[in-house]
């Protein structure tokens, strides 16, 4: 593999999505979000797993040099991100939206925030007792990126879950 494209890229992701959302259809019948999560939580294991015990095989490697050679600025920050979130503000009620907006930019910004610092702490003391020296400040920042939730996971769950369209927005 000289080149990964976006486009083989993007084939290769949309075949894996298929595949493991095929079999949390038939196995799992997990919320497909969480699904696709828990089997591709156990692919990436299985990958690991494959490369221990078969060395020979050179599968890290080729993995690790697919990665090197895929452009993942263009292809999920300029590519599959913005058709996710596209997808995802198409199914958005704005008149339930622009009723509630004052709940939600409390929760947006009071709920982040105090999810970060809670999260950020927590980080910083498991770190500590593992004897890892990480600055509080670079774990409030961890906090930070993982604290706003995925919109479009978000929105797949309460879908499938149906919850009053109040609570929905």
């Amino acid at each position: 593999m000289t080149h990964l494209t976006l486009l083989n890229l993007a084939a290769v992701v949309v075949v894996l999505a298929a595949v493991f959302g095929y079999l949390n259809y038939r196995l799992l019948r997990l919320p497909q979000t969480i699904g696709l999560v828990v089997i591709a939580f156990f692919a990436s294991l299985g990958a690991i797993l494959l490369d221990r015990l078969i060395p020979g095989l050179g599968f890290a490697q080729a993995v690790e040099t697919a990665l090197q050679l895929a452009d993942f600025d263009d292809a999920l920050l300029k590519g599959m991100l913005g058709f996710l979130l596209f997808a995802g503000a198409l199914h958005v009620d704005m008149g339930t939206l622009v009723t509630r907006k004052w709940a939600i930019l409390s929760m947006a910004t009071v709920g982040v925030l105090i999810s970060t610092a809670v999260v950020g702490v927590l980080v910083y003391v498991a770190s500590s007792l593992l004897g890892l020296a990480i600055p509080l400040l670079y774990c409030l920042v961890f906090g930070a990126l993982i604290s706003p939730t995925d919109p479009v996971a978000v929105m797949g769950i309460l879908k499938t879950i149906h919850v009053p369209p109040a609570l929905e927005a």
